[in-house]
């Protein structure tokens, strides 16, 4: 994919191609150390996600609506996934390789939607209990995912043909941009609603869980990006194409961790233990009356 992004700053600022391509025929050593590193989140996560995508699917019950959005968003790193054995492909054809990138930058999309399904979802559960436990059912979720598949492909299909790529990038990156706002105010709602909610202490902890790594998993991994996209100039920048392509693949994997979350058991007592130490802390540090 990184080639991509050279090729559309050829098309913006032609100047700069010759120096580009010459920093890539000469930094031949970190193109291959991509490489290979991609073909190990390939190996890695292709078996990982399969296993987590049919633990889940026996979990999806009438009162298990989160595991829903999993699935999909591990459908949607796992259609990455196999995009990206065609990125490293040395004989993919051209106009191949550019179809596989579009359905790459596809699924990344979706796979931001439906983060912000779970995180929505997590943080119903304790501002909104009542109506969450009367409003939600297995056709609702189905029609949200239904949206969340189809509203990222008309979006592409809106600017991708009538706009130039610069444009393009610009407002694909105001999409990855938007969902921020919404993961503070999950956590930071379900955060405030927390002493009022009569969910049991294990479930909190879980769902704070999985709203804190949604959004570390969104700051750390796309931001830089949306840096990329959104700052003029930056897809000149060799370094951070190559930081921004690795972190960005690396996405599927950390997914995985939201399998982990959605299961009771050592994650229970991982953040039981956290949980413990942090009041612990709290009482070592409180005053003595």
């Amino acid at each position: 994919m990184e080639d991509f992004y050279i090729n559309i700053t050829s098309q913006e600022e032609s100047y700069d191609y010759s120096y580009i391509t010459s920093d890539y025929d000469y930094n031949t050593n970190a193109r291959f150390t991509m490489d290979v590193l991609t073909y190990i989140i390939v190996g890695v996560g292709l078996p990982l996600t399969l296993v987590a995508i049919y633990a889940l699917c026996s979990q999806v019950q009438n009162d298990h609506v989160a595991p829903i959005y999993v699935i999909n968003l591990l459908i949607s790193d796992l259609i990455q996934l196999c995009c990206m054995i065609v990125q490293v492909a040395t004989d993919a054809d051209q106009i191949i390789y550019q179809i596989f990138t579009y359905i790459y930058l596809y699924c990344l999309m979706v796979s931001i939607g439906f983060m912000v399904c779970v995180a929505l979802e997590r943080y119903l559960v304790i501002a909104c209990p009542l109506w969450y436990r009367f409003r939600r059912t297995i056709k609702t979720s189905v029609v949200l995912c239904v949206l969340v598949w189809v509203f990222p492909l008309v979006y592409i299909l809106s600017f991708c043909f009538w706009v130039n790529l610069e444009t393009f990038l610009i407002i694909f990156g105001i999409f990855f941009l938007l969902p921020l706002p919404l993961f503070i105010f999950f956590l930071g709602g379900t955060l405030k609603a927390l002493s009022a909610s009569r969910v049991p202490s294990d479930e909190k902890r879980r769902i704070v869980g999985v709203l804190v790594l949604v959004l570390l998993i969104y700051m750390l991994l796309f931001l830089p990006a949306i840096i990329l996209f959104l700052s003029k100039g930056a897809l000149s920048n060799i370094i951070l194409i190559n930081v921004s392509y690795i972190l960005v693949q690396l996405s599927p994997l950390a997914d995985l961790t939201l399998y982990v979350f959605m299961r009771k058991g050592a994650i229970d007592k991982f953040l039981s233990s956290v949980c413990c130490c942090r009041m612990d802390s709290n009482d070592i540090n409180s005053p003595s009356v």
